[in-house]
């Protein structure tokens, strides 16, 4: 038995002790078990006695040595494929479902009991996700007016799975929160502020940062193109008003991602990754956001994707007031960003 051969009844057998081990530590599943099984079984037969398969060898005009191995090593390779669909399908429907559970279970999280005291009117619901920004996010909150251009005023948090007490900060300083029980992202902590808003009757929806890097006294700026029927959806642009210092890396990418947004939808972005923006309600009934991170391009491709009316307005980007920035280093936030481009762009 040449050397190969013992090698691959070698490994056959390795596995096959991992598979039984993994199984009984309930780390695969009984189908994963028996799949396992049935590769290393031939694999073993393989080994041991090469004739067996040469009917199925000359089946497929193949011979046994090269032939076998070229063969054997395409089976191979069809077989990991299924595997990897298979794999890939299960993690896909698994993260769906996590989802979906964190995003249920922070609307029923939210100041359901506290809300029905809401004045009865038009209503503008203010979003900011939150991730450990008790530092900031009371300063935030009571710089939202409580009446802007006849609308009611409700200011909304979103505790991404915070644990330094942003949720009871928050409340303290007049906002309605939702919890999530852990931290998802701002795209998901997003969708379910979008949900909360829609049940809570608005009219208008804005989203702004918990870290104190937008104004809310700029909110009115935000809004006024869509009250004058001009607009669906505004983004709030840096670049056309103005921005306190950031790194070079971070300001060139505001650049690249402008060119690279333009040149898909046809239409001219300043600042697509500026989270200061403000929806018509109607329109966010109708979007799909799936992203857990870098909504704020998500929701933007989205609305051009409806024929929204897109309009950007200047607004003041101020460096956070105070804690460290939650996003990650440059470069990898950049190449997340773009990844976030493309597949909102090929849905």
């Amino acid at each position: 038995m040449s050397a190969i051969r013992i090698l691959a009844g070698m490994g056959a057998a390795a596995l096959v002790v991992l598979a039984v081990r993994g199984y009984d530590r309930r780390n695969i599943s009984r189908l994963n078990l028996i799949i396992l099984f049935g590769l290393c079984a031939a694999v073993a037969a393989l080994a041991i006695y090469p004739p067996l398969f040469d009917p199925i060898l000359r089946t497929f005009d193949f011979e046994r040595g090269t032939d076998g191995v070229i063969f054997a090593l395409l089976v191979a390779v069809f077989v990991l494929f299924f595997l990897y669909l298979r794999a890939q399908t299960t993690a896909d429907t698994n993260e769906r479902s996590i989802r979906l559970l964190v995003e249920a279970l922070g609307e029923e999280r939210f100041d359901w009991d506290r809300a029905e005291g809401l004045p009865d009117g038009q209503r503008l619901v203010t979003i900011c996700p939150a991730f450990n920004e008790a530092e900031n996010v009371a300063a935030v909150i009571k710089q939202i007016p409580a009446m802007i251009e006849g609308h009611h005023v409700v200011p909304v948090v979103v505790s991404d799975g915070s644990t330094d007490g942003t949720a009871a900060v928050a409340r303290e300083a007049g906002a309605y929160v939702a919890e999530l029980p852990i931290r998802r992202g701002g795209g998901l902590a997003l969708r379910v502020g979008y949900e909360i808003a829609l049940q809570l009757g608005a009219q208008i929806v804005v989203t702004l940062d918990s870290d104190g890097q937008h104004l809310p006294e700029e909110i009115p700026i935000v809004i006024a193109p869509i009250l004058a029927g001009e607009a669906d959806y505004v983004n709030g642009s840096r670049l056309l008003g103005s921005f306190e210092r950031e790194s070079v890396v971070r300001h060139l990418g505001v650049h690249v991602f402008s060119r690279i947004i333009t040149l898909l939808t046809g239409r001219r972005i300043t600042d697509p990754s500026s989270g200061y923006r403000a929806a018509r309600a109607d329109l966010l009934e109708r979007v799909v956001l799936k992203q857990d991170q870098f909504w704020s391009t998500e929701i933007l491709i989205e609305a051009l994707r409806h024929r929204a009316r897109v309009v950007e307005v200047p607004v003041t980007f101020l460096a956070r007031a105070g804690g460290e920035s939650k996003k990650p280093k440059s470069f990898r936030y950049g190449w997340n960003f773009l990844k976030v481009i493309i597949q909102t762009w090929l849905r």
